[in-house]
């Protein structure tokens, strides 16, 4: 998966937007829906790597069953995995995490906002 198939993952999901709101680290691109955080990436980076939500549980699944999934870089380690994209994970596979990652994220919304963005 390039940078631009990964930002175009992130940001087909309905409400997603793009953001830079690290100053230290302004080529760190964050994807919110709603303000909230579901993917964190410095698309300029080699290799390109995606921090994601996941439910605790099956974060540690995903890392036992992939050398590529690791724990959240600088994040909380119980919610999230950081992805290296090197091609061992296939892309419908990282878009499956996105997409976790971000339902995560819309199920913490308060109802009327996920309603705005037509998930109950």
């Amino acid at each position: 998966m390039t940078p631009d198939e990964l930002r175009a993952a992130c940001l087909d999901l309905n409400g997603a937007a793009e953001d830079f709101p690290f100053p230290r680290s302004p080529g760190l691109s964050t994807f919110k829906v709603a303000g909230k955080i579901f993917a964190i990436s410095a698309l300029e980076d080699e290799p390109l790597r995606v921090s994601l939500k996941c439910e605790p549980e099956l974060a540690v699944q995903l890392r036992q069953a992939h050398a590529a999934i690791r724990p959240g870089y600088h994040l909380n380690k119980r919610h999230w995995n950081t992805v290296t994209l090197d091609g061992s994970l296939p892309p419908e596979r990282v878009r499956e995490q996105i997409e976790d990652s971000y339902d995560l994220v819309v199920a913490g919304l308060p109802r009327a906002t996920r309603l705005a963005l037509d998930r109950p």
